[in-house]
């Protein structure tokens, strides 16, 4: 099972592999506002005891049927810090000393307050090569690194939260590595991956499946709903269940289209700058963007940002990696977006089983 507890609500998925393909059993979302006293959509930061109250009561669900307790669990990317940093060209043992004495540069806290990963960047279609111990240069080569932190708190966190709930996590993994292994495939091109939640929109770019850039717009789906509210004179759950209706798509009667891009615009704009930057920077076209998040099932969305950005707009759709009753596709597709990274939790479950 997948679990991720984003800021609005809870979603999970349960996959199970059956001649080498995974099956989708379940999956099931959950409002997490009420709990807080907010309404359904708006963002909240919960205890861990009122997290552990809300994913116990999805789990519970009759229509959810959860039938697992195996999970692996996202962790919020603003809970991460992550750079590329530039390091010589050595052998993977001379890296891994070397690493963690660079990090301190970019890491504001001990390194033994954090847990560590790093990969090196390909630089071209292959990776590249690293030399044996034993090799020596007159000139050494450079090469870029992801470097990724988690704060141990935050590891502790979530472990408490997974243990209080009943849950068994085989592994934590910060949410953007999911959404990539459920909705993206392998592309030597640059892809932009636009993940809207509620409170935040937060940009990828990610070339030869490495995150190249990352950068974090603090508006997200709640300011669309927010924008409605305030427009038409009413409350904040009428301008959610007309937000989630309606959306960005004209009807006769009803038509908020103007108020919905005058609320995605600032997101729009500033998406478009990381575009450009990107390619400045690095002399290479983004090809595509992706859309995931709950904020990106937005009726119309995808023809409006594809107006804005002038490339191709696709929403993410993760369920194209799962087999699941032909009847519910069309719900699968539309709903999609939302589920990218519980889908990439399950999936990674079943490929390390």
């Amino acid at each position: 099972m997948g679990v991720d507890i984003g800021s609005s609500s809870i979603k999970i998925v349960q996959l199970r592999k059956k001649g080498g393909k995974a099956v989708l059993e379940t999956y099931g979302e959950l409002a997490l506002g009420p709990y807080a006293g907010f309404e359904i959509g708006q963002a909240t930061a919960l205890s861990p005891e009122k997290t552990v109250e809300a994913l116990s009561d999805l789990m519970k669900e009759k229509e959810v049927n959860v039938t697992t307790n195996v999970c692996g669990v996202a962790i919020p990317f603003s809970s991460s810090l992550m750079s590329v940093i530039e390091m010589p060209l050595v052998s993977q043992k001379q890296l891994s000393a070397m690493v963690p004495l660079e990090a301190r540069k970019y890491i504001p806290v001990p390194i033994s307050e954090v847990t560590l990963d790093w990969s090196v960047i390909p630089k071209d279609d292959s990776s590249p090569e690293v030399p044996e111990e034993d090799s020596s240069h007159t000139h050494i080569e450079k090469t870029d690194v992801l470097l990724v932190a988690i704060h141990n708190d935050t590891i502790a966190r979530y472990q408490e939260i997974v243990r209080k709930t009943g849950l068994q996590s085989k592994f934590f993994e910060i949410e953007i590595f999911s959404c990539m292994r459920s909705v993206l495939e392998s592309t030597h091109d640059p892809v932009m991956l636009l993940d809207m939640g509620a409170a935040t929109t937060k940009l990828y770019v990610i070339e030869h499946s490495v995150i190249r850039s990352s950068h974090t717009i603090n508006r997200g789906s709640q300011e669309i709903t927010n924008i409605i509210s305030k427009s038409l004179g009413i409350s904040v759950k009428e301008a959610e269940v007309l937000k989630r209706g309606v959306g960005a798509v004209s009807s006769e009667g009803t038509d908020i289209k103007e108020i919905v891009n005058l609320a995605l615009s600032g997101i729009f704009d500033e998406a478009n700058r990381v575009i450009l930057n990107y390619q400045n920077k690095y002399n290479k076209a983004i090809k595509k963007v992706v859309l995931v998040g709950g904020g990106s099932s937005l009726k119309g969305l995808q023809p409006l940002a594809q107006e804005k950005f002038q490339i191709q707009v696709e929403a993410g759709n993760p369920f194209t990696k799962t087999e699941a009753p032909a009847f519910i596709e069309e719900i699968l597709r539309n709903t999609g977006p939302e589920f990218a990274v519980s889908v990439g939790l399950a999936l990674r479950g079943l490929q390390e089983n």
